[in-house]
């Protein structure tokens, strides 16, 4: 987004005083963050004001109050920039949520520098630590991250296919944006596991080390 552009959020949370603190807290940020309150209505995400949203602030535990990992993967595949914020503390659900897309992980005991800090970097489509995703990081010794989602996977396949994110984004049928946000995440992955993927040759390596293409695939796509 353009330097100086007012940053907007939408929070998706069935509690009324969480949504009332962290507008408290956007409206005291410098600069301040537009926050609009969807409740627990999630049309409100999709539709209206909160659909032009740069950043989705996003409650795992909405009715039927089990995590609702279902709707965060459908937020991630169109290329919306999530922030979670939960009650869950646990180190499976915060690694489950960065491997989906989400941009950050936060917990509700976290407060507003963490929670304006990784709106901010939401917006640019960057990641945001906070201590309790860093603590479920440092815990994680899982062998095979970073796992890339497979709409991550299919962009990533594309681009490495087409001369421009613009023929990506047609192929596609998405933005150029959702391109970039499907990318940076995927850059995320890679610089969380320690195999920071700054350059596309970069990612191409990565990709063809971890099997998301072989090389067939791509002498195919150079031809």
């Amino acid at each position: 987004m353009a330097a100086g552009e007012l940053i907007t959020a939408v929070i998706v949370d069935d509690h009324a005083a969480i949504a009332a603190g962290v507008r408290y807290w956007c409206e005291q940020a410098d600069p301040p963050i537009r926050l609009i309150d969807a409740g627990e209505r999630l049309v409100d995400v999709w539709t209206g004001p909160g659909a032009e949203a740069d950043v989705v602030i996003f409650d795992l535990e909405l009715v039927p109050r089990n995590p609702d990992f279902g709707e965060l993967r459908r937020l991630v595949d169109v290329g919306r920039r999530v922030v979670v914020y939960s009650q869950h503390a646990d180190d499976a659900t915060a690694i489950k949520c960065i491997d989906l897309g989400a941009l950050a992980y936060l917990t509700k005991r976290e407060g507003p520098d963490h929670l304006v800090s990784a709106i901010r970097a939401a917006a640019e489509g960057l990641a945001y630590t906070a201590p309790s995703l860093s603590g479920a990081l440092a815990a994680d010794d899982t062998p095979d991250r970073p796992r890339l989602s497979p709409r991550e996977a299919e962009v990533l396949r594309a681009w490495f296919a087409a001369s421009s994110k613009e023929l990506v984004a047609a192929k596609l049928h998405i933005t150029v944006k959702t391109v970039d946000t499907h990318i940076a995440r995927v850059r995320v992955k890679y610089a969380n596991a320690g195999r920071a993927a700054r350059t596309k040759s970069d990612l191409v390596t990565r990709a063809l080390d971890d099997g998301v293409i072989t090389l067939a695939e791509l002498n195919d796509a150079a031809l």
